[in-house]
């Protein structure tokens, strides 16, 4: 019962390793991560503490790219509010 699983290896290509939360990764690094991430859960052939450590990660790198996702409208529309603004001005 000592018996420890294994946690799953992050290979070179990716800029994080599994206890590292995707704060500090771009939108692009966190969404590459997660295509992997996907790609090795689909393939089958984990541990079951494997795949829960990889689902996690996937998790935790989803909300990361919804964060980046959700900042991004917000200045779409922050803009547009300023934009719409500016031109209302210039036409009084």
């Amino acid at each position: 019962m000592g018996d420890t699983c294994p946690v799953p290896q992050i290979t070179a290509d990716q800029s994080s390793t599994p206890d590292d939360g995707p704060v500090a990764l771009s939108y692009e690094q966190a969404r590459d991560e997660l295509v992997s991430v996907v790609a090795r859960l689909e393939a089958g052939g984990a541990t079951l503490e494997e795949s829960l450590v990889l689902w996690e990660r996937g998790e935790a790198l989803a909300a990361r790219c919804q964060q980046w996702l959700d900042g991004a409208r917000e200045r779409l529309t922050t803009a547009r509010t300023v934009t719409v603004g500016t031109d209302e001005e210039a036409g009084s």
